[in-house]
């Protein structure tokens, strides 16, 4: 029987610069669903990947003393050499300079322009280089006697060039009702009530998608002096790189889409949930099946800037703390629909506290007390009292809670529900005391169906620890010396056990 698909993308990352925690967040999250899927038995594509074009590229590189394509070679490099070090699972590395997605983003400008939803126009306006976004006069803020962009409060220049201009307008109707009749399309739902307020119903404005006053993009092959702007050409990486072309979609396209889910920032949710859905109605295409504004992971003194100095990288916290602690607190820390404060402090106290304490703690005593108790042979018994009954059925509700959690993209919720079994389990070695059971030979029996079950709840915990602490989740089967994958309790497993060794170490703070 074949697999169902499930196709997953992150937003492509700029390549103006080195991915702070708050960038890699999101690759760590869009990773942590796709091993989710994969988990579930789903054929899944996972797609990342580069954002390589615009003027502030352009830029950056005449001030490095490079060419631009150099540049972004040394950025996407070091995207790529991060979004490994954080072990995630992607199926496709996409980079926008790749000659496939520039012939084929040609193809589409050239398609929409002879169906007459491009248009050549002139634009009057103000522009922000860093965000690559115009703004007209009653978008723009006034502060200190400076206009800036009201996205990211940077000084806005004012622009006025000939360009090519994409008929947003002609959609908003069928775009209103989509939105309308999908209810799940836009998520959070905040960040759905966001964009029909305070962009829709005001009116879509017809949007510029070329530029002249800069080189460093895809020429617009009919009219060379204009570069395909950074939207058009960065949005259509969803469909380029699985197989679309114009008149010639290839059937690896047809199985994959529509995406099952965009996974993108709520700062660029604009783009994605009314940009995109115009460009694919022009094109024909259906719609991604939903798109996900993710909060952010901030600062305790608010968002991070290289000019307030509080910039903080995954690598440099991997290498000090290890990447599960960085990707359970990642992935822990951080809401669903509101932002994610980071603290060194937090960090520390969520390794010591969760995953020593808790996670390590109980592994560590359970296989110790079975290597300890029964040279590390353990089956199961099946001496059982009243406690066992309510141990096992948690254990077996397992997969039902962190499935209904991970369905609506509560991440942070689905690791919460492992924890609980994590948390049940030391609770039950407590209230079980295996080493008052260990005394009395006539007990051995009931203490050896207690140590099973307590394995069983550590290997199902794992099983689904794996989305989210990959390394851990190996190390877990190593020392169980368990290949069962099975997602509930079984009666008639056995257990080998491998030497019991630290998960994680606790971190003395003291020092």
């Amino acid at each position: 029987m074949e697999k169902e698909k499930y196709y997953i993308s992150t937003a492509i990352a700029y390549t103006s610069g080195k991915p702070h925690i708050g960038n890699t967040y999101e690759i760590v999250l869009a990773d942590a669903i796709a091993r989710f899927k994969r988990l579930q038995g789903y054929d899944v594509y996972f797609q990342t990947g580069t954002d390589e074009h615009g003027e502030k590229i352009e830029l950056k590189a005449k001030e490095a003393g490079i060419t631009p394509q150099e540049f972004v070679d040394e950025k996407a490099e070091e995207i790529h050499r991060i979004w490994d070090i954080m072990n995630t699972s992607y199926d496709k590395f996409v980079r926008t300079t790749d000659p496939n997605h520039e012939k084929v983003v040609q193809h589409i400008f050239k398609y929409m322009f002879d169906k007459g939803d491009i248009y050549l126009g002139k634009y009057e306006g103000w522009y922000c280089t860093p965000d690559e976004s115009f703004w007209t006069d009653t978008q723009v803020v006034e502060k200190d006697g400076v206009y800036v962009c009201p996205d990211c409060g940077r000084e806005v220049q004012k622009k006025s060039e000939e360009a090519y201009f994409f008929k947003l307008s002609k959609y908003q109707k069928q775009l209103e009702e989509y939105i309308e009749s999908h209810p799940e399309f836009i998520q959070p739902v905040a960040r759905k009530n966001e964009m029909i307020n305070n962009f829709i119903k005001p009116g879509l404005q017809d949007l510029c998608v070329s530029r002249t006053s800069f080189q460093w993009g895809i020429p617009v092959d009919f009219d060379p002096k204009h570069v395909v702007y950074v939207w058009l050409d960065a949005l259509t990486n969803y469909i380029t790189n699985i197989g679309y072309d114009v008149g010639n979609e290839s059937k690896v396209f047809h199985d994959r889409w529509p995406a099952d889910l965009h996974l993108i920032g709520k700062d660029i949710i604009r783009f994605h949930t009314i940009y995109w859905p115009c460009f694919l109605m022009s094109l024909d295409l259906p719609l991604p099946k939903q798109v996900f504004g993710h909060p952010w992971l901030i600062m305790s003194d608010g968002k991070m800037s290289k000019s307030r100095g509080n910039v903080v990288y995954a690598d440099d916290l991997v290498d000090e703390f290890g990447v599960d602690a960085v990707r359970y607190y990642f992935l822990h820390e951080i809401p669903f629909a509101s932002d994610g404060v980071f603290t060194r402090e937090l960090l520390i106290e969520r390794i010591n506290g969760d995953l020593a304490n808790i996670l390590g703690n109980l592994v560590q005593r359970t296989i110790s007390m079975g290597n300890k108790y029964f040279d590390g042979e353990i089956s199961n018994k099946k001496v059982l009292e009243d406690i066992d009954y309510n141990f096992i059925d948690h254990i077996n509700s397992l997969e039902k809670n962190v499935s209904d959690k991970m369905e609506k993209l509560q991440i942070s919720d689905a690791i919460s529900e492992i924890f609980e079994l994590l948390r049940a389990s030391n609770k039950y070695i407590d209230e079980t005391t295996p080493w008052i059971l260990a005394k009395d030979e006539k007990l051995m029996d009931r203490l050896e169906t207690v140590l099973y079950h307590l394995l069983e709840a550590i290997r199902v915990s794992a099983v689904f620890l794996e989305p989210f602490l990959t390394h851990t989740s190996e190390e877990i089967f190593k020392q169980l010396q368990s290949n069962c994958k099975d997602f509930e309790f079984k009666n008639d497993n056995s257990y080998s056990l491998g030497k019991p060794t630290p998960l994680f170490m606790r971190i003395d703070t003291l020092k």
